[in-house]
C-alpha cells in the first residue's frame, strides 16, 4: 500500500529546545524516503519516530548551517552500519562540498553502502524517476541555499462512464491505453489527465522568486517561519521568513496544505504562528509543525 506523508523529526531554528529538536524531515513517497536537512540529533529522532536508515533513499540539504546539517555525520554512518541494501543519493549546495566532506568523514567507520554525491550548482532538474521529478531553486540566505520540489508526472485517468458509452471494457481498456485509439474512439474521449501531486521544501530564505517557484501549485509546502510578523526587520536581516510571509507564499502559489516550521526559541506560543498565517489570508490546510508528528500529503484531486 502506497504511503505519502511527512514525518517531522525536528522543528527548531538555530538551537534545540526542550520540546523541539534541530531540523529533520522525512518524506515518505510510496516506497521511497527522502530525508531533508538532518540537523543534530536526527538519528535519535528517527528512532523515536519509527524511521529506519533503510527508509532513506535520498538526502537533501538546503544549506550548511549547523541546524540543517550537523546530523549528516551520524545519519551517513548509520546507513553504513545498518548496511542499507540500496544506493543513497545526497544533494547539497556545491559551494558547501568541503562541509559535506568533513561531515561524511568526520570519524573513522567502514563504508559499506553506495552513497552518491550529487551537488546542486544551479536551478533545475536534479533527478527524474518513474515516480517523480526532483528539482531545485536558489533561495535568499546569507549562505548559498536551495529549496527542493518533488513533482509526480501527470497521468491519464480512465472514465468508466465514457468507456461504457463506447462499449469498451476488459482487455480493450489496456489496448486503447497502449494504442491511443480503438475502433475509431480516441483515448482522449474516454480519459482525462490526472494531475500529479507536488511537494516543496523551502527552508532558510527571505521572500524571493525561488520560494514562489518552488511552492507553485503544491499539494504540500513545508516552509520556514522562523519569526512572527512583528519581527519582520529581524527576519530580513538574518535571511528568514515570518509566519505571514510564509503564508503569503502559500496563498499566492495555490498551495493546498501548508506546514510551518523552523521556529525561533524566542516564541513559546505556537498558536501565534497559526493566527498570523490565517490573518495573511491563507485558507487551505495548515499544520504548525511539532516534533515527531506525521502529516499526510493531501489526497489527490479527483
Amino acid at each position: 500500500m502506497s504511503v505519502r506523508e511527512l514525518v517531522i523529526l525536528g522543528t527548531a531554528s538555530q538551537v534545540p529546545t526542550r520540546h523541539r529538536n534541530h531540523n529533520g524531515y522525512l518524506l515518505r513517497w510510496d516506497g521511497e524516503g527522502i530525508l531533508f536537512d538532518p540537523g543534530e540529533g536526527t538519528q535519535r529522532q528517527m528512532l523515536r519516530a519509527g524511521v529506519a536508515a533503510h527508509d532513506i533513499n535520498r538526502i537533501c540539504v538546503t544549506h550548511f548551517h549547523g541546524d540543517h546539517s550537523l546530523g549528516l555525520a551520524g545519519v551517513i554512518q548509520r546507513i553504513n552500519l545498518d548496511q542499507v541494501p540500496h544506493p543513497v543519493t545526497a544533494h547539497f549546495p556545491a559551494s558547501g562540498q568541503r562541509f559535506f566532506d568533513r561531515l561524511r568523514y568526520s570519524t573513522a567507520y567502514r563504508e559499506s553502502v553506495e552513497l552518491t554525491e550529487a551537488p546542486v550548482a544551479a536551478d533545475g532538474v536534479l533527478a527524474t524517476t518513474g515516480a517523480y521529478t526532483l528539482d531545485s531553486h536558489r533561495l535568499s540566505h546569507p549562505v548559498e541555499s536551495y529549496g527542493y520540489r518533488l513533482t509526480e508526472p501527470d497521468r491519464l485517468r480512465m472514465l468508466p462512464a465514457k468507456l461504457a458509452e463506447h462499449g469498451i471494457g476488459g482487455p480493450d481498456v489496456g489496448r486503447i491505453q497502449r494504442d491511443g485509439a480503438l475502433r475509431g474512439v480516441p483515448l482522449e474521449e474516454v480519459s482525462e489527465t490526472r494531475r500529479g501531486q507536488r511537494f516543496a521544501f523551502v527552508m532558510d530564505t527571505r521572500l524571493c522568486e525561488g520560494a514562489f517557484a518552488l511552492a507553485e501549485g503544491c499539494d504540500m509546502l513545508v516552509i520556514e517561519s522562523t519569526f512572527l510578523d512583528e519581527d519582520g526587520r529581524l527576519a530580513a536581516d538574518h535571511g528568514h521568513l515570518t509566519a505571514g510571509q510564509a503564508a503569503r507564499v502559500a496563498k499566492e502559489s495555490g498551495v493546498r496544505h501548508l506546514v510551518l516550521t523552523h521556529f525561533s526559541q524566542r516564541y513559546t506560543d505556537p498558536d501565534a504562528f497559526e493566527h498570523q498565517a490565517r490573518a495573511a489570508g491563507f485558507e487551505g490546510g495548515l499544520t504548525i509543525a511539532q516534533d515527531l508528528i506525521r502529516v499526510p500529503v493531501p489526497t489527490r484531486h479527483t
